[in-house]
């Protein structure tokens, strides 16, 4: 059996048995590719190169295998391979933080080609604070993307921070990098020129609905609340105490826009364009917090 005959075998398999997508694939095929070449050592760019090669049968029984689990346990494959990518940057992740996703990700690695957060940023942008930092992803991409500043991580999970501690010295970034345990803003530091933040968002009736694979990650870096709100109320309110005059906020809320406008009547806040379309990330200035007249 050549290469790609078992992974088209393989994407048949996840398939039939229904699995989610959504934690770094988004189809049947490309999650049986990844399973498959990491199975076997490969790299994941190399199937257009070795589609054709022939494989051993131990290869195939090895490959199948971890098919096998991913089935069974539902586990997304980040899980299994303990390695997602995000922006072609590679991290390391386990259960103890959800598997990296942000489209806030796009915006920091896409910055200087599109212009769209650039436009919001100056030479003054030196101190990010990455809020709710999970694996400690979009830190690491923020450094890489805009060598000049330096990033404050900050997460209320110890084992979070653990996983976020091997990403930040697997790419060489401790001198800029610094992780904080903090409930949200009470133990960072600050004053920030720009504030990165991808928080639980998840309302309750979409917890109650969420696929295997997704219960599987830690629901305490998804749920929300009844509206998905409860955690960003706090983000927003508090946020100017903690930037610079012309510090700016991006926010994920994923498929929240309903309930955050329902929530935030009035704010002022601009929608940013990503590969999800232009209501999944938002971004508020701190003027615009600061004269929002909270309830």
């Amino acid at each position: 059996m050549t290469l790609i005959d078992l992974i088209t075998a393989q994407s048949a398999r996840l398939k039939q048995a229904g699995v989610s997508f959504g934690h770094g694939t988004g189809n049947a095929f490309d999650e049986a590719a990844w399973l498959v070449l990491w199975a076997l050592g490969l790299p994941l760019d190399a199937l257009e190169a070795k589609a054709r090669r022939e494989l051993a049968p131990d290869e195939q029984t090895k490959a199948e295998a971890l098919v096998s689990r991913r089935i069974e346990t539902r586990q997304p494959a980040a899980y299994l391979t303990h390695e997602a990518w995000l922006q072609n940057v590679p991290f390391y992740v386990d259960e103890r933080t959800i598997v990296p996703r942000s489209f806030i990700a796009e915006l920091l690695a896409d910055g200087e080609q599109t212009g769209t957060l650039d436009a919001w940023l100056s030479d003054q942008t030196h101190q990010v604070l990455d809020l709710c930092t999970g694996n400690g992803s979009l830190a690491v991409i923020a450094a890489m993307a805009y060598p000049e500043v330096v990033v404050d991580a900050a997460d209320v999970s110890p084992d979070a921070l653990a996983v976020a501690r091997i990403n930040v010295d697997k790419h060489g970034l401790a001198q800029r990098i610094t992780l904080l345990t903090s409930d949200l803003y009470t133990a960072v530091r600050g004053p920030y020129d720009l504030i990165l933040c991808n928080p639980p968002y998840v309302n309750t009736q979409s917890m109650l609905a969420l696929p295997a694979e997704y219960r599987c990650e830690p629901a305490l870096a998804l749920a929300g609340g009844d509206d998905g709100m409860d955690l960003v109320r706090t983000i927003l309110r508090e946020a100017p105490q903690h930037m610079t005059v012309d510090a700016v906020l991006v926010l994920e809320i994923g498929n929240e826009r309903a309930h955050f406008e329902h929530a935030f009547r009035r704010l002022e806040v601009a929608w940013l364009e990503t590969s999800a379309g232009d209501d999944q990330v938002l971004l508020v200035t701190r003027e615009a917090l600061a004269r929002y007249r909270w309830a």
